[in-house]
């Protein structure tokens, strides 16, 4: 059978056989890089970077990238299908901590020298942990629904606005909440540097995702495009 839509088919052999259909989008392949990202992140995250006067995480280049699809998602998806692949970061972020956990836990061969450095880098802090799961639940939810909520307002019309709006929202909720749980774990004692990593990290987020205002606008027209998107009247 030629039509792709057909879940039956039969076999040189004349076997009946039955497959499900895929549709073509690009749904999945943005879930892909939004897990993979948001997995790389949380692994830099452990690193507490000092670049001058400003005190950060190894993450701060990283993460806006999940923010930014993840306004994608949420303007050409909306909420319901945002917060499935906010799900499905989260549960891949807990397989890969295991997965870590179980190579770690695993005995080093005897001419296997990395094992301190293998456990330091992947190891799972636990508040680090915490700290990146919460963050990210909160503040991807929180920007998801934002948008969402003022696209209901607006329509079509204002899209700079809400993707601005979702980011401060969603950035600040995820940023206190993280640098919250996770500074004492990366070596910030003091209430100054605990407010010059918070403020940071929200500044240097959000700035980024208004950066990059221009491309996610144009990658938000591309896939409403190209999934054949039809605003309401």
């Amino acid at each position: 059978m030629t039509n792709e839509s057909a879940t039956a088919t039969t076999s040189q052999s004349g076997v009946s056989i039955r497959y499900i259909p895929v549709q073509p989008t690009l749904y999945p392949w943005l879930v892909a890089v939004f897990c993979v990202t948001l997995i790389i992140s949380n692994i830099n995250a452990t690193k507490g970077v000092e670049l001058g006067p400003l005190i950060t995480d190894g993450a701060f280049f990283l993460f806006p990238l999940s923010y930014v699809i993840g306004d994608v998602l949420s303007e050409c998806y909306g909420f319901k299908h945002t917060r499935r692949a906010v799900i499905i970061g989260f549960a891949m972020l807990i397989l890969a901590t295991l997965c870590f956990q179980i190579a770690i836990w695993l005995p080093a061969a005897s001419f296997y020298e990395g094992q301190e450095a293998f456990a330091a880098t992947l190891g799972a802090v636990p508040q680090i942990l915490l700290a990146g799961l919460a963050g990210y639940l909160v503040g991807q939810l929180l920007n998801s629904w934002t948008l969402v909520r003022m696209k209901s307002r607006q329509g079509e019309k204002g899209l700079i606005s809400r993707l601005v709006a979702s980011t401060v929202v969603g950035e600040l909720g995820d940023t206190v909440l993280f640098c919250a749980i996770a500074a004492p774990v990366i070596g910030i004692s003091t209430f100054g540097d605990f407010l010059n990593f918070v403020i940071v990290g929200f500044l240097w987020k959000t700035l980024v995702e208004v950066v990059m205002l221009p491309v996610t606008t144009q990658v938000i027209k591309w896939v409403k495009a190209r999934e054949d998107y039809t605003p309401v009247a």
